[in-house]
């Protein structure tokens, strides 16, 4: 399992520009099973992704096809971790 941070490094309005492409990105994620959770931060100055797959390295290749990274409106940080205990309504992420 992995927490992605996104840093966005442009201002808003520019976010906002590409922002329908990101969703639609987002949806696809969502449909292949590889994205969990998402949203943005709050200030708003990025966001973060929960995400499931294989490995870190085929995470990055997902990102990677972000309009967001595309574009360099934003940075990325992946945290892997091992989730060992959950809500019961999420052991199934276990």
């Amino acid at each position: 399992m992995f927490i992605v941070t996104l840093s966005y490094l442009v201002g808003l309005s520019e976010v906002d520009k590409y922002l329908p492409l990101h969703v639609e990105y987002l949806d696809k994620c969502y449909d292949d099973g590889v994205f969990l959770m998402s949203g943005r931060t709050e200030p708003r100055t990025g966001g973060v992704i929960l995400a499931t797959s294989t490995s870190k390295e085929q995470l990055e290749v997902v990102l990677s096809e972000d309009p967001f990274f595309k574009t360099g409106i934003a940075e990325y940080q992946i945290t892997e971790f091992v989730p060992s205990k959950t809500a019961k309504e999420l052991d199934y992420l276990l």
